[in-house]
This record gives structure tokens, C-alpha cells and sequence, in this order.
């Protein structure tokens, strides 16, 4: 029952993502995703219920399909994060060593019923080799591509530092859990594979029972969540266009090196723009803009968004997201010590300084202070009684 609940759910969600307006490029990698995950559901389940004889072109075709899973993983979160790489056809050199298998597997599709019962039914009794090639390449699979996902959303998380102010609206938590949600069901698989295969075989459990098991638990989560989340990207950086106040200069061969090296702005360029960006901050206050971005503050300013990050990157040694609310929790302070503020919440004064949410303000708060706003505040009650 709990298989069947499975596939039905997971085609049901499906059905949902493919009717959502505004459908972006990773809601049909994720429809595509829980399409196969259903197909490769209901062929568990034919095994489960011993009614492959019913549909006996389907024997074996189970074999190659956990490999799609990781590419789509992978291909879900480059597109959600907007990682794609310029040609986006490569991206379908992920499913080349499914395809394969695939191919491999022809001359035993095209076998009897009974022939591939028996081969099956026998442990792979003639494509010993194959077996043994397939299950390494789904392993090597399924842990590769979590690894290179969580590279991907970690190196996401730093970007958006340098782009946005407030990222709670942007924050991924979820795929990150999405992503260790794949590498459980990983876990599962070598665990009943290597470690605890025979003592299930023992007490008459199947071992693919707990694997799939696990599945049907991610597709809800999957489903709840990814049909949920908006399309979130940050958009590509823009080429860095000559300046009238700002002449690029010749980089020297040290600085072609250096991580600003091509941006063409000189030294004595980055210290007036420092300095036109410290006082833009401090008369304008653009931080109290809770939805202030490195491309919005450029435009404000009338400078490019590049030249901004790189300054703000080297002399405030700082990324975007901790230089603007560093001013507004000194916003803050201006703020909780006004004594025509002292009837206000501190989530108020927080929200008057510019944060969009509580919990961004005290994590930014905790970072700056070391303390939680709560406990600042007793200590500052007591150093004044």
C-alpha cells in the first residue's frame, strides 16, 4: 500500500508542477525528475508484488534507473541557482551513462519472458560483469552528484552574500535539505547492499524494501517544497562598461592574478569611490531599504555594480550582505538609545533599520556583537542601574 500511495502521490505532483503558471526551467527538470521517480516507483513494485510476469517488456528495465536520479539532482540545482553553463546542452552529457546501459541492455530486452525471469530470477547469471559495472556506476553516481550539488549551493550561498541584502526570502534551506534527503537514500542503498543485506535476507526482507521506503518519504518532501519554491537566481554579472570618472588603467602582471585584476579600477579610483560610497551610506541611508541589492545601490549611485563589489570586497573586506547590515545594526543602536524610541519592540527598531525579518536580524546582530539582542539589552539595563 505504502508503494502505491507512492506512485500515486509522486504523479500527482507532477500533475501539479506541469500546471503551475509560470513554469521555469527547473519546474521541468523537477516534473521530469518525479516522472521517472514514479516510473521507477511502479517497476519496484511490480518486483514487490511479483506481478512482473503481467508486463513482462518491462523485466530488467529497472536495472539502469537509479542512475538518472543524481543528474537530475544535479541539473535541478544548477538551473534553480541559475549555474547553467552557456551551451545548455551539455547538460545532457549527465544521462550519457544511463544511456549507455541502456544501449548494453537491448540484446536482453529483446530476450524471451521467460529467459529474463530466469537471468533475474538467478542473480544476473550472464551479465555478472554488467551487474557489477552498474551498481558501482549508481554509487559513484548517487554520492558524486550529491557532492557536486552541495558545492553548488554552497558556492550559491556565497554569491548572494555579494549581491542582496536581505537573503531570507532567497534562502535555499530547503533544497540543502533536499540535497542530504538524496544522499540519505544513498546511505540506504549501501547499507542494505553491503552492511545489513543478509541479515534482512534472513528474517524475509527484501532489501530494495527499506530503499524505496525511504523514496516515497523524499518524493513528499519533494514535492511539498519544490512546487512551493519560486524561481531564485542572481543574474549573471553584467560587463563592466567604461567610465567617465573612472578610466581603466593597464593591469600590471601582479594584478592579472588578483581577483580584481581584469575590473580595470585603479587604486587611487577605488579610494574616491570608497570614500563617495561611505558617505552616499551615511547621508542617503539606502540600507533602510529592506530589499536593497548591489545593483540597486549602483544605480542610486550611478556606478557600476561590479566596481561596487570590489570595493566593498577589499577596503571594507566585507561582502555585500554583511557591509550593508552592518549599518543597519548601528542603525539600530542609533535607534534603541533614542528615549523617544524606548516604547517601540526591539523587532520594530530592527525593522526600522532596515531588516525584513527577525531571525536575519539576529543572526547579523549576533555576528556584530557576539550577544543576542535580548541579552544586550539586560546587560545594558544593568551597566546602567
Amino acid at each position: 500500500m505504502l508503494f502505491i500511495i507512492g506512485i500515486a502521490l509522486t504523479f500527482f505532483l507532477e500533475f501539479l508542477l506541469l500546471s503551475k503558471k509560470n513554469k521555469s526551467t527547473a519546474d521541468i527538470i523537477l516534473a521530469l525528475w518525479l516522472f521517472f521517480t514514479g516510473v521507477h516507483l511502479f517497476l519496484f513494485y511490480l518486483h514487490f508484488a511479483g506481478l512482473y510476469s503481467q508486463f513482462p517488456a518491462l523485466i530488467g528495465v529497472i536495472m539502469p534507473m537509479p542512475l538518472v536520479h543524481g543528474p537530475f539532482l544535479f541539473l535541478y540545482v544548477t538551473n534553480l541557482t541559475n549555474q547553467v553553463p552557456g551551451r545548455r546542452y551539455l547538460q545532457l552529457i549527465h544521462f550519457v551513462p544511463p544511456f549507455l546501459m541502456y544501449l548494453y541492455m537491448i540484446h536482453f530486452f529483446i530476450l524471451p519472458a521467460s529467459e529474463k525471469s530466469a537471468i533475474i530470477e538467478s542473480g544476473g547469471t550472464g551479465y555478472e560483469t554488467f551487474s557489477a559495472i552498474n551498481f558501482a556506476s549508481i554509487v559513484i553516481s548517487g554520492i558524486g552528484y550529491v557532492a557536486a550539488s552541495q558545492v553548488l549551493l554552497r558556492r550559491y550561498g556565497k554569491r548572494i552574500r555579494q549581491e542582496f541584502s536581505d537573503i531570507e526570502k532567497i534562502s535555499l534551506n530547503w533544497l540543502r535539505y533536499n540535497i542530504w534527503g538524496i544522499g540519505a537514500i544513498w546511505g540506504v542503498v549501501l547499507l542494505g547492499n553491503f552492511i545489513f543485506s543478509d541479515q534482512l535476507r534472513k528474517y524475509g526482507f527484501d532489501p530494495d524494501v527499506p530503499i524505496f521506503g525511504t523514496v516515497v518519504l523524499f518524493v513528499c518532501f519533494l514535492g511539498f517544497f519544490g512546487i512551493r519554491q519560486s524561481n531564485v537566481f542572481v543574474a549573471g554579472a553584467r560587463p563592466v562598461p567604461a567610465s567617465p570618472d573612472l578610466q581603466p588603467a593597464e593591469p600590471s602582471r601582479q594584478q592579472e592574478v588578483e581577483k580584481y585584476a581584469k575590473s580595470g579600477l585603479r587604486d587611487t579610483d577605488a579610494a574616491q569611490l570608497h570614500k563617495k560610497l561611505n558617505e552616499f551610506m551615511k547621508q542617503e541611508k539606502p540600507y533602510l531599504n529592506s530589499s536593497l541589492s548591489l545593483s540597486k545601490l549602483g544605480e542610486s549611485m550611478d556606478i557600476h555594480p561590479n566596481y561596487l563589489s570590489q570595493v566593498i570586497n577589499e577596503r571594507e573586506k566585507k561582502n555585500f550582505y554583511d557591509y550593508i547590515n552592518g549599518y543597519r545594526i548601528d542603525e539600530f543602536f542609533r535607534l534603541v538609545s533614542d528615549p523617544k524610541k524606548k516604547h517601540f519592540t526591539l523587532l520594530s527598531l530592527a525593522f526600522d533599520s532596515g531588516f525584513n525579518s527577525k531571525s536575519t536580524f539576529n543572526a547579523c546582530f549576533k555576528k556584530v556583537t557576539g550577544q543576542t539582542p535580548s541579552e544586550y539589552m539586560r546587560q545594558k539595563k544593568a551597566v546602567s542601574v
